[in-house]
């Protein structure tokens, strides 16, 4: 008999602001432009795509597209999203950095 899993949604487990800004700054120190476009989108689909659109004037579906592991959004789509999430992003030199 073979084993029945279902695919692990981390959007599922993302309640809190708190919850999702930690999230989003520890894949964003992993370094991959992809899978932090990727997770902004995860905590978009936490909070709900359509009220983050909205909140980031982009179409729902561009911005499915766009947050989606295969997808280039622009810097500008990013800080749209973020800003629309109540998040903000921050540049800290390497050594404060580590401290987090």
């Amino acid at each position: 008999m073979a084993l029945e899993t279902i695919p692990f949604d981390a959007a599922k487990y993302l309640e809190t602001q708190a919850d999702q800004a930690e999230y989003l700054t520890d894949v964003l120190a992993a370094g991959d432009p992809a899978a932090f476009a990727h997770a902004i989108g995860v905590v978009a689909r936490a909070r709900g795509m359509s009220t983050v659109s909205r909140g980031a004037g982009v179409q729902r579906a561009n911005l499915y597209r766009a947050l989606s592991k295969d997808g280039h959004p622009e810097m500008a789509t990013i800080i749209k999203v973020v800003q629309s999430l109540g998040l903000r992003l921050a540049v800290l030199p390497a050594e404060e950095a580590k401290a987090i």
